[in-house]
């Protein structure tokens, strides 16, 4: 259990810790970080896998057509997630970003309701309502649709959806993902490389550290996360998963001094009692399985 705390703060933290990383190349574009940082995560896995000498796994999953397609799916998710939380960060939207993955957990909500089938509880239903009455009010009091923030939250929503659907291991799925993208990735450094414009060979000394390290720094909190699901409840990792927006929008207000009136406060108010509210009806909901299991194990001992 308490590996298990440990790898999900490690986690959490390097997320939460992430735009101050994303900083140091600001001022390559958003387009070519992607490139790189697909690129080099791809290289990363690809090691791991050798190492493990599992990489005889992956091409055994990749294989089966169904989740062929869903992992191309969710490559093409993943993909565009990085890209646009990458601009959001170099173009002073951290904040605005922390609120795409702080209402993450309740566009998953209704997705289990829409295409699972699942049926939500009263409060989780006051929950996913307060989210909606937060993206309205803050959509009337910045004069435009929070886009980034509910383009993350989709992105990421729909891709861990797809991440319930296809039962293997993550750093399996994560290889499928990366196989997809990495033709299409060649193709576009190749060009950049060709026309001159390739961001590794012009970087400064920061950049070249970010786009080589954004593999590492992508690969290793992906693999802490899904050690910790292996050894911690989930509804504590659900809880511990408000750490990283908590962070990022922490480094948005005060580190990067980006604006936040009275408005943005109740929007954000609105978003953070729709996560108490749906936090605390997960922790009651699970207590009584929770209690069972350890009667059943009291009458066996």
């Amino acid at each position: 259990m308490r590996r298990g705390l440990a790898f999900i703060v490690c986690a959490q933290v390097m997320w939460g810790l992430s735009p101050a990383f994303w900083r140091l190349g600001a001022d390559v574009p958003a387009l070519d970080m992607l490139g790189h940082r697909a690129f080099w995560t791809f290289v990363t896995v690809f090691a791991i896998h050798v190492v493990r000498r599992s990489w005889r796994d992956v091409r055994t999953a990749a294989r089966q057509p169904r989740i062929l397609a869903l992992e191309a799916l969710a490559g093409v998710l993943i993909g565009s997630n990085w890209l646009v939380w990458v601009w959001a960060v170099t173009n002073d939207r951290v904040v605005e970003g922390s609120l795409g993955y702080f209402i993450t957990p309740l566009v998953s909500v209704v997705l289990g309701v829409v295409v699972i089938g699942e049926r939500l509880r009263a409060a989780q239903w006051a929950a996913v309502g307060l989210g909606a009455a937060s993206v309205v009010w803050l959509t009337v009091d910045m004069g435009r649709l929070p886009w980034v923030s509910l383009f993350l939250a989709a992105t990421f929503g729909v891709y861990g959806l797809i991440k319930k659907k296809v039962d293997r291991p993550p750093l399996d799925m994560l290889a499928i993902e990366l196989t997809v993208m990495l033709p299409v990735v060649v193709v576009f450094l190749g060009l950049r490389l060709v026309s001159g414009d390739d961001a590794l060979a012009s970087a400064s000394g920061s950049e070249a550290i970010v786009l080589v390290c954004s593999g590492l720094f992508t690969a290793v909190p992906l693999l802490c996360f899904g050690a910790a699901v292996q050894r911690v409840p989930l509804s504590v990792v659900g809880v511990v998963q408000y750490l990283a927006p908590s962070l990022n929008f922490l480094l948005g207000v005060v580190a990067y001094d980006e604006p936040f009136g009275g408005g943005r406060l109740v929007g954000f108010l609105l978003v953070w009692l729709a996560l108490a509210v749906f936090t605390a009806d997960g922790l009651r909901s699970t207590r009584p399985s929770r209690w069972r299991s350890l009667g059943q194990r009291g009458q066996v001992g």
